[in-house]
C-alpha cells in the first residue's frame, strides 16, 4: 500500500503526485485528580476569582505520584490507535514532545515505543516548550514524505506538577498535566487532489528571549530538575504578536485566506491571549477552541488536548479545515494548516 516506503519514487519528478500526513486518529489522556481553584488557595494565596480574572483557568489534573510522563503518553497514544482502529504494530515513527521527560535519557518515545509494544523504528522526543507539538508534527511530516515512516505517532505529554514552585503563586496557578496524540498516515495522492491532513507548517523560534519563559535547573548547570520562571508581561505580549503572525504565515504559505478557516485551534496558555489573538486575526470565538477553564495549560499537550476534546465532542468534524498555533519556552513558536 505504500510504494514508496525506503525509495525516491515520492519525489514529483518520479511520479505525478504527492504524499498527504493524513490524521488517521486523536486520542487524549487526563490524570484522575482534579485540583479545583478553591483547592489550589487552601495551598497557596490565591482565590479562583483571581486565577480566573487573569488566565480563565478553573480547574486542572494533576497525575498521582507514580505516574509519570511516558505513562500519559501511553494512556494518550492507546486512545488514539483505537480511534484509528489501528493496532502498535501499525506505528513505526514515535515522536513525543515534552520538557517534562521520565528521564535525562533515554527518550520518552522509547519508553512510550516499549509500553505499547511497536516494532523497531525511530522513536524520539523534541523539546520546544508549548509549541513541541506543532514542531513534532513538522518533523513527522518530513518522515513521512521522505519516504522513512507510512505512519507516526506523534504525542505531546507532560507532568508540570513536577517542577512548579508553589511559592510563586504567578506561575504554579497555572498549569496542568496531561497527553494529547496524533496519528499522522502517508497517503499518495494525485498532485491535483484536494490536500488532506498537515497542508502546512511553520516554525521559529528567538533564544533572545529564553530568559523570558524557562526551568531554572539542568542536568549540566544545576544536577537539578528546577522550577518554572516566567517573565508574564513579557511573555504575553510575545505570545500575542508570534502566535497571530505564525497563523498568518502559515496561511500565506498554503496561500489560504482566513475565511477558510473553520476552527482556531491555539494553546491554552490564557484566555486573554487566545481572545488576543483572535481578534486580531479577525476570527469569531464561536470558532474558537477553548479548554483552558477546564484542563489549564498543559505546555506541549494543550494542543492535541483541545483537539481530541473537540473531535470526540462532535465540534470538529472530518473535512474542516483547522489551524494550530502556540507559543511557548525559547521562545519558540509555531503554527500549522490541517484539512481534518
Amino acid at each position: 500500500d505504500f510504494p514508496w516506503i525506503g525509495s525516491k519514487a515520492c519525489r514529483k519528478k518520479d511520479l505525478m503526485s504527492r504524499v498527504d500526513c493524513v490524521v488517521a486518529g486523536v486520542g487524549g489522556y487526563l490524570p484522575q485528580s482534579v485540583v479545583t481553584n478553591e483547592e489550589l488557595s487552601s495551598r497557596v494565596e490565591t482565590s479562583d476569582e483571581w486565577i480566573r480574572s487573569r488566565s480563565g483557568i478553573g480547574q486542572r489534573h494533576f497525575a498521582a505520584d507514580g505516574e509519570s510522563t511516558s505513562d500519559i503518553a501511553t494512556r494518550a497514544a492507546r486512545e488514539a490507535l483505537e480511534h484509528a482502529g489501528l493496532s502498535a504494530a501499525d506505528i513505526d515513527c514515535i515522536i513525543v514532545a515534552t520538557v517534562t521527560p521520565d528521564r535525562t535519557f533515554p527518550s520518552t518515545a522509547v519508553l512510550v515505543q516499549r509500553a505499547l509494544g511497536a516494532p523497531a523504528g525511530p522513536a524520539f522526543d523534541v523539546s520546544a516548550a508549548c509549541s513541541g507539538f506543532i514542531y513534532g508534527l513538522s518533523t513527522a511530516c518530513g518522515l513521512l514524505r521522505g519516504g522513512q515512516a507510512r505512519r507516526a505517532l506523534v504525542i505531546g505529554a507532560e507532568k508540570l506538577s513536577c517542577f512548579l514552585d508553589w511559592s510563586d503563586r504567578s506561575t504554579c496557578v497555572l498549569f496542568g498535566d496531561g497527553g494529547g496524540a496524533v496519528i499522522l498516515e502517508a497517503k499518495q495522492v494525485d498532485d491535483d487532489a484536494p490536500e488532506t491532513g498537515i497542508i502546512g507548517s511553520f516554525i521559529s523560534s528567538n533564544g533572545a528571549y529564553a530568559d523570558h519563559l524557562y526551568a531554572d535547573g539542568g542536568p549540566s548547570t544545576t544536577n537539578t530538575v528546577g522550577r518554572v520562571r516566567m517573565n508574564g508581561r513579557e511573555v504575553f505580549r510575545h505570545a500575542v504578536e508570534e502566535i497571530s503572525n505564525a497563523v498568518v504565515n502559515v496561511l500565506d504559505i498554503c496561500e489560504t485566506p482566513v475565511a477558510d478557516v473553520d476552527w482556531f485551534v491555539p494553546h491554552q496558555a490564557n484566555i486573554r491571549i487566545i481572545e488576543s489573538c483572535a481578534k486580531r486575526l479577525g476570527l469569531d470565538l464561536e470558532d474558537v477552541i477553548v479548554t483552558i477553564d477546564r484542563h489549564a495549560n498543559t505546555s506541549s499537550a494543550s494542543i492535541p488536548l483541545a483537539l481530541n476534546d473537540a473531535v470526540k465532542s462532535g465540534k470538529i468534524k472530518r473535512g474542516e479545515l483547522l489551524v494550530f498555533a502556540a507559543l511557548g519556552g525559547g521562545l519558540a513558536w509555531g503554527s500549522a494548516l490541517v484539512r481534518y
